[in-house]
């Protein structure tokens, strides 16, 4: 399904819930929407649905214009936040109730491999009341893969289970829609959920659409501030800077040389992404020295608040790190990593490696 949005925007009364703007949607991929919370990714999911009108603009499917045109004159298979099963039906007649439809053959089968990849193959003679919250979560999500619908719509399926199972079902989920046909639009509030899922990502915040493209592009490349904030976990480092000759002037006096465009002068905001800074010198690496603030363990990283003199920094360290609060640290970065943003916010120098960087 090839599915358009041109020029489309939502009013609700006097308050603008989703500002104009055109995407389209590449057919047989998945396109992640990525926003915090009230940035519109759901009004706008509704509005491919079918589910609601826009105020203006035109939503079009392959070609045709199907604004106003209902859900139920549509072809789509939708996941909310808020799991929808059948009450009075098991688990494995809610996953086959859409094949059914179909007139699909061998519908056991296939129900049983839908629910061993969301690992829910013991539960499907359970009703779900009989299951928890999450359980009954990967039931409707089961159902709507089953469907096999042109376009799938998840707003942030995976919210409501536990980390580990997140974890696997990610995993299982970016396989299964690679493996589909269907056109995938997936709600997100997780930058790393984003890459993993690859495909294309829409970066939205209070109803504005920031950027749309390929999903490494996008996080390689942010075209301003807000969405290098959005799209960064944790967020980017962001200090204030000066352009001095052939680099930045950085508070602490230190000097960082950098290849700037001509162009570009006085206040910028330099960025630099938690992962781009180490404890370890490398060749051609600039130093800063801080103060520990907090040292924080999380799954095999280590994330390391330092109270710098260019202002509190925080890097993301691979493996398992212990050091003492106040103690002294240097943290080291290549220069090449940095981000530049000037003073309108909008991104002036990418790191050097995305420039060719083809995936995360």
């Amino acid at each position: 399904m090839e599915l358009v949005l041109e020029g489309i925007s939502q009013q609700v009364g006097a308050e603008p819930w989703l500002y104009p703007m055109s995407m389209a949607l590449h057919s047989g991929a998945v396109t992640v929407l990525l926003g915090a919370t009230q940035a519109g990714k759901t009004s706008l999911m509704r509005i491919m649905a079918g589910l609601d009108t826009p105020s203006q603009g035109q939503v079009r499917v392959d070609g045709r214009d199907v604004t106003g045109v209902p859900v139920r004159e549509r072809n789509v298979a939708m996941v909310y936040q808020q799991f929808i099963n059948y009450p009075s039906m098991t688990v494995a007649q809610n996953i086959a109730s859409p094949l059914k439809l179909r007139g699909e053959k061998n519908i056991e089968q296939r129900v049983r491999q839908i629910a061993e990849r969301l690992h829910i193959d013991m539960f499907l003679q359970r009703f779900p009341a009989e299951l928890s919250g999450g359980q009954q979560q990967r039931v409707a999500l089961a159902r709507a893969l089953a469907k096999g619908a042109p376009l799938m719509l998840l707003d942030e399926p995976l919210v409501n289970l536990d980390y580990k199972l997140r974890e696997e079902l990610r995993e299982e989920l970016s396989q299964l829609f690679a493996a589909g046909d269907s056109t995938v639009v997936y709600a997100t509030t997780e930058p790393g959920e984003a890459l993993l899922l690859g495909g294309y990502t829409a970066v939205l915040h209070e109803g504005e659409l920031l950027q749309y493209g390929p999903t490494a592009e996008v996080f390689h490349a942010p075209n301003s501030l807000r969405v290098a904030r959005a799209f960064s976990d944790p967020p980017m480092n962001l200090v204030a800077a000066q352009v001095q000759g052939a680099g930045l002037a950085l508070p602490g006096g230190q000097v960082l040389a950098l290849a700037l465009p001509a162009q570009l002068a006085g206040s910028v905001t330099l960025g630099l992404r938690a992962s781009a800074l180490r404890l370890q010198q490398q060749p051609g690496d600039v130093a800063v020295v801080g103060r520990v603030q907090l040292s924080e363990i999380s799954g095999s990283d280590t994330f390391v608040h330092a109270e710098t003199p260019w202002g509190e920094l925080v890097a993301q360290i691979t493996g398992v790190s212990y050091l003492e609060l106040g103690s002294q640290v240097t943290l080291y970065l290549r220069p090449g990593d940095a981000y530049v943003f000037n003073a309108a916010g909008a991104l002036a120098l990418a790191p050097q490696r995305a420039a060719s960087a083809g995936g995360r």
